[in-house]
């Protein structure tokens, strides 16, 4: 999947996965936009009328991602705020059953791991879909963020010569290898931390015929990646994308998933039928053909690392992407 940013929104034709919403009475067409001051948490219109509000859980990304939808959907006239650390994914399922939020954003194959744990969809395709039947009733998705990929990676050092760029390429050598495996807690809280044999082995063995005989786990990141480079082990996996480290991922050569051993896991919205209408479904949806894996660890990197204001740092990105 594809990190590069695309410079045009995506035709308006992108197809909607929800059943066609009701539109909405416009607010009054003397309704001012203004733009989101640095340390403000609510943005939209100026004046009276309903406030749809954005739900974020406990984590840097899912806040970042809930102001990215937040003020683009200020951008049609909606009146818009962010309320963030809802909790886990429970929390703002709840939240939203209880009207309490509009809609928040979540990643696709971990809510469908999340919602139903038979499912065997794995690549774009089969998930999405599966995605929108396994939704409780009365809650929708909309577009996914295909220029996103947040599935587990695995990674060599990039000094380490001799391996290949491809998992697809790797089966012969895995027994011969010593993987270490991640299971601490994923930098967004909302992830849940790999568990070695279901998520990794299995998964390997099934898709790529790469059996693992010498796997090692790690608590941390760090003790991963110290393994990883002092020798002790060849290939390492992570619960992400390596560019979501403090550090970007520095020193770290990820091995490609083309047969998406690792279920699809994109950025989507999730929401109660008929909380937009159709423009503002419209907005979103150009939102999910402009986003990127590089943009959202970018501006990730820039609340969490930086100590930037969360809603500063979407509006200028909103505004890089004419949204």
């Amino acid at each position: 999947m594809s990190g590069t940013d695309s410079s045009a929104p995506r035709a308006l034709g992108r197809r909607v996965r929800s059943l066609r919403l009701a539109r909405r009475p416009r607010l009054g067409s003397a309704l001012l936009v203004v733009a989101v001051a640095a340390a403000a948490v609510a943005c939209g219109s100026s004046g009276t009328g309903p406030v749809l509000t954005v739900g974020a859980g406990n984590s840097v990304e899912s806040m970042m991602i809930a102001e990215i939808y937040a003020g683009a959907l200020a951008r049609t006239g909606l009146r818009t705020r962010v309320e963030d650390r809802i909790g886990q994914r429970t929390d703002l399922l709840a939240a939203l059953d209880a009207d309490r939020i509009a809609l928040f954003g979540d990643v696709s194959g971990d809510l469908l791991t999340a919602l139903d744990s038979t499912a065997t969809a794995t690549k774009p395709d089969e998930v999405n879909p599966a995605l929108s039947k396994a939704l409780p009733e009365g809650v929708v998705d909309s577009d996914a963020a295909d220029g996103t990929d947040l599935r587990p990676t695995v990674v060599a050092a990039a000094r380490l010569d001799g391996l290949p760029s491809s998992l697809k390429d790797l089966g012969a050598r895995c027994a011969e290898l010593i993987i270490g495996i991640d299971t601490g807690s994923p930098l967004d809280a909302l992830r849940a931390p790999l568990d070695p044999q279901r998520d990794v082995l299995d998964p390997l063995r099934t898709v790529y015929h790469c059996a693992i005989t010498h796997p090692v786990t790690f608590d941390t990141d760090a003790d991963l990646r110290k393994a990883l480079s002092d020798g002790e082990i060849q290939l390492a996996v992570l619960p992400g994308p390596p560019a979501f480290l403090p550090d970007g991922g520095a020193g770290l050569a990820p091995l490609a998933d083309p047969d998406y051993a690792f279920r699809a896991a994109m950025v989507l919205p999730v929401m109660r039928k008929s909380a937009l209408t159709d423009q503002q479904l419209r907005k979103l949806n150009y939102v999910a053909g402009e986003l990127t894996t590089t943009d959202l660890a970018d501006m990730i990197h820039q609340v969490r690392d930086q100590g930037a204001v969360p809603a500063a740092v979407a509006r200028v990105w909103l505004d890089a992407h004419a949204l």
